[in-house]
């Protein structure tokens, strides 16, 4: 069975998804049944429950908005993709609060120089934000690039982890 919360934050709405405690998603949506719906099949299960917390799970996150960047570095996580897009996404997880790197740069520390594109498809389809971070993902050529769930978002969670200086 996979539990679900949604969480209020700075930022919007969090919906957490976790199956034996292990995060399976996680994104700016009030609806965890979106976000459900994106999972790969193989992590989707017939029940999806709707909880009020998800204990360690929900106090890492909390913790994190409030000011400890270093919160969501070591919570388990799972996603499915092609073994390169596993890498990147562990390669994500690699990115500290407080800076940014290049498609390229991701590409490079998942061990395959030159995959800027595919490193871009990885952040496109990681359905665990913020905690695998492709919020901290920029386009060489400057500016914020994109986000799934807005620039808006994007530009905030780097204020908030001291990557950009807020706007006024």
């Amino acid at each position: 069975m996979i539990r679900a919360t949604v969480m209020t934050t700075p930022i919007g709405p969090l919906s957490l998804l976790a199956r034996d405690g292990v995060l399976v998603g996680a994104g700016f949506t009030p609806e965890p049944k979106d976000l459900y719906g994106r999972l790969h099949a193989g992590l989707r299960d017939d029940d999806l429950e709707i909880v009020d917390d998800l204990g360690t799970l929900s106090e890492r996150v909390r913790a994190y908005f409030d000011g400890d960047l270093a919160a969501l570095d070591t919570l388990q996580v799972r996603q499915v993709g092609t073994p390169l897009r596993e890498r990147l996404w562990e390669a994500l997880r690699r990115v500290p609060a407080g800076q940014t790197v290049t498609y390229g740069e991701l590409a490079v520390m998942a061990g395959r120089p030159g995959a800027a594109r595919v490193a871009g498809g990885a952040c496109a389809s990681n359905l665990i934000a913020p905690i695998v971070p492709c919020h901290r993902v920029v386009p060489a050529a400057g500016g914020l690039g994109g986000y799934y769930y807005g620039l808006d978002h994007k530009r905030r969670l780097l204020e908030h982890e001291g990557a950009l200086v807020p706007s006024a």
